[in-house]
């Protein structure tokens, strides 16, 4: 039991299949009782946290309007689902660690370190977004509603309205202000470049001023103070994705050294070999190409030995995913290539096995 216990603490161990059913569970309790501990500290605080909430809009109603509430429960109820959500949202540090840890051991290294960053920025750009929305486009918004009251109305907004009116808008700046973390991911995975995505720098920028116009009230300022942000976050995105691509293309002499044997190294490496045949070690482009042609030798050998009756023999497939792998990493998109190397890990012989693990060796550097 206190074997389960220490690896469910460690986000890199490996664990047994049944044991994450477990770890599953004891997981999504800690999060339910971080979040009903939060909950107990902010409840005595609810109306105070609600009477906040609700200052952008309070300061724009006419002298002598209040606010109302049209539900009986609404006095008590709303005050708890805005401490209930505000919990939420101050436990979520917490909450994406307990999810991390339990996803971290089926991830591999590369895959850790990418998405370790991008989630720490997901979060603060989702808080910074609503920190935008609250202290710039609710007063704004504000003003401009309550300043087109018709003559002979009284604007008294209820309560519980009023809330689900900027959680709306909360997560709606929220999610718009992760518009650089989206780029970012669909450059790495190859669905998109930097440069075709500039190329379409005017289309993004009639978006976000679509998007602006349906999120916003129908007034000028406040749909620009939603897309301008959106805008400069597009380029934000495009400037780290050319950023993290260079980093992750290490110029070859670089590779070369670090993967070319010692001399003494390969003066002693038969030997090392014979006693040790199945031990690893780094391959040059020279021996992996090499490695390559002896492959193709060996399978036109057994295709003349073997005459064929009707069709030429088929290609390997493992072994034309090793070319295509080692085209991939030459054009830049080693995520592509990462995924047919594990293809190759699994399927592949031995000698296959040991190319691939070459090339991602090469890409992990």
């Amino acid at each position: 039991m206190s074997s389960t216990k220490m690896q469910s603490d460690d986000p890199g161990a490996e664990q047994p299949f049944i044991s994450h059913l477990i770890e599953l569970r004891d997981r999504l309790i800690r999060m339910l009782i971080a979040i009903g501990i939060v909950v107990l500290v902010l409840f005595p605080f609810a109306n105070g946290l609600y009477t906040y909430i609700a200052a952008p809009l309070l300061a724009h109603l006419p002298e002598g309007s209040t606010m109302i509430a049209t539900q009986v429960a609404s006095p008590f109820l709303t005050p708890f689902k805005l401490a209930l959500i505000a919990a939420i949202f101050i436990a979520m540090p917490f909450l994406l660690y307990q999810l991390w840890a339990f996803v971290a051991p089926g991830l591999y290294q590369h895959e850790k370190r990418l998405a370790v960053p991008l989630l720490l920025a997901s979060i603060l750009l989702f808080y910074l977004g609503m920190a935008f929305a609250y202290y710039v486009v609710f007063p704004l918004v504000f003003a401009f509603l309550t300043g087109t009251t018709p003559e002979g109305v009284e604007m008294m907004t209820d309560i519980s309205a009023y809330l689900d009116f900027v959680l709306t808008l909360f997560f709606a700046f929220g999610v718009a202000f992760q518009i650089p973390i989206a780029t970012i991911l669909l450059v790495l995975i190859g669905a998109t470049s930097p440069a075709a995505l500039a190329r379409k720098r005017p289309y993004v920028i009639v978006g976000v001023f679509v998007v602006g116009m349906f999120l916003t009230p129908p007034d000028v300022i406040s749909q620009t103070l939603l897309a301008l942000p959106m805008w400069l976050l597009f380029e934000i995105g495009i400037l780290l994705s050319k950023l993290l691509l260079r980093q992750r293309r290490p110029d070859v002499g670089d590779t070369m050294a670090a993967v070319a044997p010692a001399p003494s190294e390969a003066q002693g490496g038969a030997g090392a070999e014979a006693g040790d045949s199945d031990r690893w070690r780094p391959m040059t482009d020279e021996e992996m190409e090499a490695e390559l042609d002896l492959m193709d030798e060996e399978d036109a050998r057994e295709s003349r030995a073997t005459p064929s009756q009707d069709a030429a023999p088929a290609i390997d497939p493992v072994e034309d995913k090793i070319v295509r792998a080692n085209k991939l990493r030459d054009l830049g998109n080693d995520f592509a290539a990462r995924q047919l190397l594990y293809e190759v890990l699994e399927e592949g012989s031995d000698d296959q096995r040991r190319v691939a693990r070459n090339i991602l060796g090469q890409l992990d550097d």
